[in-house]
């Protein structure tokens, strides 16, 4: 593997572990960066089709819709549709008339590297407004070294814990189905992406449930065995469609990568598209999910 690769991951993890530990604001100017240099990508996608996107717009709102998701994420679901509503307005008065494919791209834009991702802010605001102890929104916690220690992990804000399992989940799903897929799998599993196979995403599904059924013992969740194992297909699931979608994109769009940013690794959306589905579907289990069987959100 080249020194790029590695040095490249590691800087990246670094700084998504420790933004997703201090939250608040930080937490969100990552993911502001994320969204706009992901956006940049897809938009450039969209124009190899010969597509006029109002990729600016998008890229405004999209920022404005993170920003409103720190302040009182509540407002995010009746802002969404006020920004596609501009969005078209823009295309409309154009000098050169809008396509379908204009519009559609453009809001496609906004819901998949705009809205979906912003869900990620949301996750990790829940339970932390009342604890910040740093500049910004942010928090760390007084005993960590306590707290890592004893495994009291279940007295962290939950926002900060179901975060951090999520992207535990990911990671184990995609490292799971990459190596054993590679020395197992045999049968592909879709045009759309020849290198992966049946055999690879069942164990990357397997690896993310054992993943997070570790993580609600740890958490103290409700019917851990259920809740890890029903949280962990999610997660699995949703990241491989994830993938699958980019590669779709990338494969009309006739590129190998999304992009050059990351040596290494391709572009922002090459080593996020496990992400774009899963934040929705883990706040809304976090949420709706977990008070239902009786663990307070």
């Amino acid at each position: 593997m080249p020194w790029s690769r590695i040095i490249s991951g590691i800087v990246a993890i670094a700084v998504a572990l420790s933004a997703t530990l201090l939250g608040g604001w930080y937490f969100t100017i990552m993911f502001a960066a994320i969204i706009f240099l992901g956006q940049q990508e897809y938009f450039d996608l969209v124009r190899s089709k010969g597509i006029a996107p109002a990729a600016k717009t998008t890229l405004v709102v999209s920022q404005a819709l993170l920003v409103i998701c720190t302040l009182n994420g509540s407002l995010a679901d009746a802002v969404t549709p006020l920004a596609g509503t501009f969005i078209c307005f823009y295309l409309l008065f154009q000098p050169k008339m809008a396509t379908i494919a204009d519009i559609s791209a453009s809001i496609m834009g906004l819901f998949y590297t705009g809205y979906l991702p912003s869900y990620w802010v949301r996750l990790r605001a829940i339970d932390s407004s009342s604890i910040k102890n740093l500049p910004l929104g942010g928090y760390l916690p007084p005993d960590w070294l306590d707290i890592i220690q004893k495994g009291n992990f279940a007295f962290l804000p939950q926002g900060l814990t179901a975060t951090a399992l999520t992207f535990l989940c990911i990671w184990s799903a995609d490292i799971g189905a990459y190596t054993f897929g590679k020395f197992f799998g045999k049968t592909p599993l879709s045009d759309i992406s020849p290198k992966k196979t049946v055999e690879g995403a069942v164990f990357g599904i397997s690896a993310s449930v054992l993943v997070a059924v570790v993580g609600a013992y740890f958490l103290n969740w409700s019917k851990p065995p259920l809740t890890g194992m029903a949280l962990g297909l999610l997660i699995g699931i949703a990241s491989l469609l994830g993938d699958l979608t980019e590669s779709m994109l990338k494969r009309d769009a006739g590129v190998k990568d999304s992009g050059q940013l990351i040596p290494g690794h391709g572009g922002i959306l090459d080593r996020t598209d496990s992400y774009i589905f899963t934040a929705p579907l883990v706040y809304y289990f976090v949420t709706l999910v977990l008070p239902l069987l009786g663990h307070g959100a």
